[in-house]
C-alpha cells in the first residue's frame, strides 16, 4: 500500500511540474510561445511578402536585434566569421604571417610579421597585392583577399605584387602564424626597461615575463608596462602577468556569474619574478577587459603608478556556446571585479565617448573602495590612472596625410632609395632637406582635410539646414566659411614637427618593421617621459602611492 501511495505521489509531482512549466506565467512556456510565434510570423511573411525574402539575412537582422538589447558584448558568429574569431581569441592562424590594408584604392602589405612566412620570403611593406593563386584581387576588399592568403600550415600560395615599376612573384609555404603580444621591449632611458604588449592571447604572460627578465640582464632597475590600446584577452594571461609583479596566493580578480557558486577567485600561483622593482603601466581609453585587470590589480595593491588616461571600461567576461552547423555564441557570462571590490564594467552603455570608452559618471553614482595602502578608488567604469596625462591628437593635415597615404607612400618610396642606409630604430629623425622633399613630392591640391574650426560650422550649417533657417543665415555663413578656410602651406609648416616625426616612424617601419615603428615613437610620446619622471623620483613614486594624498 505504501508503496502504490508513494508512486502516485511521485505522478502527482510529475502532473504538477508539467503543469507548472506550461504554466502562462512560466518563463519557460513564454519562450516556447515566442518562438512558435516567431517561426509562424516567418513562414508567413516568406509565403505572402511581395518581394523573395532572403531567409539567411532577415533571421540574423533578428539575431542580431536581440543580442544588441543585451549588451555590447554578446554576439552571433556565423560560420564565415568563426576563423577570424579565432584568430582573435588564440593570436593563431594558417597563412603568410602580413597585415594587409586598402589603401590608395589598392590592397597592400602593411606590415610583414617579423620571421614569418611572408617576411622571409622578401615580401615588404608597401607591395600592392594583385593576384593570389592565379585569382585577381582588382576589386576585391582586404577581407576577400585575406581569405585567399590564409590556409593550412604547410601548403604553398603564389601570389604576384607590384612594387612601384616591378611584378614580383612569390611562392610562399604558409606556416602556423602566432602573434606575438609583445612585440617590443628594450631600455628607454638610463635604468628604465620598457614593454609593450599589444594583447593578450595564449602566451601573453611567458612573452612579458621573459621580456622582464632580458630588461632586468640589460640593468634594468624600473620597469614600464604599456597597456596602451590593449583590447584584453585571456584571463588567466591577466593572472599571471600580475603574478610577475605580485606574490603567491594573491587574489588577482574576481568572476561573479548568474549563479553565485559559479563563481570563481583568480589568484597567483607561482613565485614572483620581482616584487620591489619599481613600476609604472601606462593605460588610455583603448585598454580594455584583460589590461584592466592588470591595470586594477596593480593599483589595489598599490604596486605601481599608473599613468596616462582612464581606461576603457569593459567587466565583462565572455565564453563561447556551440549553435549548431559551425556558428556559436559569444555571451557575457560574468562580470569581473578587482581585489578591492571594484566592478570596472561601465555603468551603462549608452554614454560613451566617440571612441567607445567610458563617458562622463556622475560622482553619486560611484563607489569608493580602499587600495591596499588605503587610497581611495572608484568603480563604475573603467580604471582612473594615478597620473593623469592629456590625450594628443594629431592635427586635421596630419591625419589627412595618415589617411590618404601620403606618408605611407613616402616612406616607400624613401626605402627604394636607401635600402642599404639603415637608420637607428630608436633615434632616426626626418631630416629639414627629407621634409621638404616629401613635401614637393606630391600635389597639395589632392590634400583633403577640415580643420576643426571648418568642421564646427560645418556642422553649425547641418543644424541650420535641419531646422530650415540656412537660408536666413546664409550670407554671414559664406563670410564664417571663407574666413575660417584653412591655409595648407600655413598647416604644413605649423605642424611640421608632428608630421616629421610621423614619417620617420613610417621610415623606420621599412627596415625594422613593428618594432621599428614603436621603438621610434617612443622618442617623442608624452605619456612614457611622465612615467619615467615619476620612476626617478622615487620620493614623489612612494608619495603617489601613499594614502596621504
Amino acid at each position: 500500500m505504501k508503496r502504490k501511495l508513494l508512486g502516485s505521489g511521485i505522478a502527482l509531482v510529475v502532473l504538477l511540474s508539467v503543469t507548472a512549466f506550461f504554466a502562462p506565467t512560466d518563463k519557460y512556456f513564454e519562450i516556447t510561445r515566442n518562438l512558435d510565434i516567431f517561426a509562424s510570423l516567418f513562414k508567413e511573411v516568406n509565403a505572402y511578402y511581395v518581394d523573395e525574402i532572403d531567409p539567411e539575412k532577415s533571421i540574423r537582422v533578428g539575431i542580431d536585434a536581440m543580442l544588441a538589447s543585451l549588451d555590447p558584448y554578446t554576439n552571433y558568429i556565423p560560420e564565415e566569421d568563426l576563423d577570424a574569431y579565432v584568430t582573435m581569441t588564440t593570436g593563431e592562424y594558417g597563412g603568410i604571417g602580413a597585415l594587409i590594408g586598402y589603401l590608395d584604392n589598392k590592397v597592400m602589405i602593411t606590415m610583414p610579421n617579423e620571421g614569418f612566412p611572408a617576411d622571409k620570403a622578401g615580401v615588404r611593406i608597401g607591395d600592392e597585392i594583385i593576384e593570389v593563386d592565379g585569382v585577381k584581387c582588382d576589386g576585391k576588399n582586404t577581407q576577400e583577399v585575406s581569405a585567399l592568403l590564409k590556409g593550412n600550415s604547410g601548403t604553398e600560395v603564389k601570389i604576384k605584387v607590384k612594387r612601384g615599376e616591378e611584378i614580383l612573384d612569390f611562392n610562399i609555404t604558409r606556416a602556423k602564424i602566432v602573434i606575438k603580444n609583445v612585440p617590443y621591449h628594450g631600455m628607454v632611458n638610463g635604468d628604465v626597461g620598457y614593454i609593450k604588449l599589444t594583447e593578450f592571447t595564449t602566451g601573453a604572460a611567458s612573452e612579458v615575463k621573459s621580456a622582464l627578465l632580458d630588461l632586468k640582464k640589460q640593468g634594468a632597475e624600473k620597469i614600464v608596462l604599456d597597456l596602451r590600446g590593449n583590447p584584453g584577452g585571456i584571463l588567466q594571461e591577466a593572472t599571471a602577468i600580475c603574478n610577475l609583479f605580485l606574490p603567491k596566493d594573491k587574489l588577482v580578480v574576481e568572476t561573479k556569474y548568474k549563479t553565485s557558486n559559479w563563481n570563481q577567485l583568480y589568484k597567483t600561483t607561482s613565485r614572483p619574478i620581482d616584487t620591489e622593482i619599481p613600476l609604472a603601466v601606462l593605460t588610455s581609453s583603448g585598454s580594455a577587459s584583460a589590461s584592466e585587470i592588470v591595470s586594477g590589480t596593480i593599483q589595489d595593491y598599490d604596486r605601481g603608478v599608473l599613468v596616462g588616461r582612464r581606461t576603457f571600461g569593459k567587466g565583462l567576461v565572455q565564453t563561447t556556446r556551440p549553435l549548431g552547423y559551425n556558428t556559436q555564441l559569444k555571451i557575457t557570462v560574468a562580470k569581473y571585479y578587482t581585489p578591492s571590490g571594484r566592478c570596472i564594467q561601465a555603468i551603462d552603455y549608452a554614454h560613451r565617448n566617440e571612441d567607445g570608452s567610458v563617458g562622463k559618471i556622475p560622482d553619486s553614482l560611484k563607489v569608493a573602495f580602499k587600495t591596499a595602502n588605503g587610497r581611495t578608488v572608484y568603480d563604475g567604469g573603467g580604471i582612473t590612472p594615478d597620473v593623469k596625462v592629456e590625450a594628443e591628437y594629431f592635427s586635421p593635415v596630419a591625419l589627412s596625410l595618415l589617411s590618404e597615404a601620403y606618408l605611407f607612400n613616402y616612406a616607400n618610396e624613401y626605402f627604394r632609395a636607401h635600402e642599404a642606409e639603415v637608420p637607428d630604430m630608436k633615434t632616426y629623425v626626418v631630416s629639414e632637406d627629407e621634409y621638404n622633399k616629401f613635401l614637393a613630392s606630391f600635389d597639395k591640391s589632392t590634400l583633403h582635410y577640415k580643420t576643426e574650426l571648418e568642421q564646427a560650422i560645418l556642422k553649425f550649417e547641418n543644424d541650420a539646414k535641419k531646422t530650415n533657417q540656412v537660408e536666413l543665415i546664409s550670407d554671414e555663413l559664406n563670410a564664417l566659411k571663407l574666413a575660417a578656410s584653412h591655409d595648407q602651406k600655413s598647416d604644413l609648416k605649423k605642424h611640421k614637427e608632428e608630421i616629421k616625426q610621423l614619417l620617420s616612424e613610417e621610415i623606420v617601419a621599412r627596415y625594422h618593421l613593428f618594432k621599428g615603428e614603436i621603438a621610434n615613437s617612443l622618442s617623442h610620446d608624452p605619456d612614457l617621459d611622465k612615467a619615467i619622471e615619476i620612476l626617478n623620483d622615487q620620493a614623489e613614486y612612494q608619495r603617489i602611492l601613499s594614502a596621504n594624498l
